[in-house]
């Protein structure tokens, strides 16, 4: 893992060799050397011709193009097409490219500031512009934040007549929207809101939900500065059991996820009151018919020596499944987290943080659907 900058000269023992740079300058044989080579190799022209004119080849031939020549005409004398390579940069007209008295070119060091020509203004590459007080946006942005498309994308959408604003069909581009605006893509409500998805790693003694009215704690007060959208819980976790929990404020994908066909891996660390005996081991791979229906666990293996410790991976989202699963079997659960939701890990995120996931990770989970 690389260590991050601390400042000082990171490049200085490592420079490319040739190409642009980081900073679109090229390494080794830059423009600027290449142009004083240039205005010198047409100044000791220029001192051999006896008119003073400049001349197009560092041979002193009287056969160059003259100056301001355009590159299609031909010399008048029938010489070479190509242009010389010693001529200088005031063959193109550039500022500071002017000739003295004498034909003879400006002598300029490398690295020296151009001077002779009139400064242009400084330009910021992107203009600032203010926010608007009404609230409204582009409506390529509002659904890129929507998570329809890139702006991009969604500029040809809107060109396809696929979306509507107010019920009336939109093609024209940079149409801009307010949050009071119902803006629908193929017949789909958009929300303006900007999609964002957080992992938490949830401890115990906390319930999830969004409030509760005995002032209980509840993972909402974990997860209050994460953003400025209103993102709620995917599924539940009980009061009791730690583990991975996702907020979003993508209804589409936690309806997805939180539905059993689609087959989301979840998988459990379960510590029992007593060593689970092998022939209930059987049991529980085969499945068991609780009071709701039948149950199936994906995969269950002890984990520990002492056959307390248990892994059980299921899909099944119903109310609190692995405790009852055990529970039938006279077993106690003392201790449920939950390590993996998706192909979601805690590594490296601690007891009561969170974190917002990556672009892959995102994508991952949606592949689920």
């Amino acid at each position: 893992m690389k260590k991050p900058f601390k400042g000082g000269n990171k490049f200085s023992g490592n420079k490319p060799s040739g190409g642009p740079g980081k900073f679109g300058k090229p390494e080794g044989g830059g423009e600027g050397k290449r142009r004083s080579a240039s205005g010198a190799s047409n100044k000791r022209s220029a001192k051999g011709s006896p008119t003073g004119s400049p001349i197009g080849s560092s041979t002193g031939s009287s056969t160059g193009r003259p100056v301001g020549r355009k590159r299609s005409e031909k010399p008048a004398d029938g010489g070479d097409e190509r242009p010389a390579r010693g001529r200088s940069v005031a063959s193109k007209g550039r500022p500071g490219g002017t000739r003295l008295k004498g034909g003879a070119a400006p002598s300029r060091k490398p690295g020296a500031k151009r001077t002779g020509g009139a400064a242009k203004p400084f330009k910021t590459k992107y203009d600032e512009k203010p926010a608007s007080l009404t609230g409204e946006v582009r409506l390529n942005k509002y659904l890129a934040n929507s998570g329809v498309a890139s702006r991009r994308e969604a500029d040809a959408l809107i060109a396809e007549g696929k979306v509507t604003v107010n019920a009336k069909v939109v093609t024209e581009l940079g149409t801009k929207v307010g949050p009071k605006d119902t803006v629908k893509f193929e017949g789909k409500l958009m929300s303006p809101e900007k999609l964002v998805y957080v992992l938490l790693n949830k401890p115990r003694d906390f319930i999830t939900t969004v409030t509760d009215p005995q002032n209980r704690r509840t993972v909402m007060a974990l997860i209050k500065n994460a953003c400025d959208e209103r993102i709620y819980p995917v599924g539940r976790l009980d009061r009791n059991t730690s583990g991975l929990l996702l907020f979003t404020n993508d209804g589409d994908l936690a309806k997805k996820l939180a539905h059993p066909s689609h087959l989301v891996k979840k998988i459990y660390y379960v510590e029992l009151n007593k060593p689970l005996r092998d022939e209930d081991l059987v049991k529980i791979k085969a499945g068991l018919e609780l009071q709701d229906g039948p149950v199936t666990p994906d995969d269950i293996q002890i984990v520990t020596p002492d056959s307390i410790g248990i892994g059980i991976e299921i899909h099944v989202g119903r109310n609190r499944i692995v405790r009852r699963i055990f529970e039938y079997l006279g077993y106690d659960v003392v201790k449920l987290d939950r390590v993996m939701y998706g192909g979601l890990t805690k590594k490296d995120l601690a007891r009561g943080n969170w974190r917002h996931l990556t672009k892959s990770e995102i994508n991952m989970l949606k592949n689920f659907t």
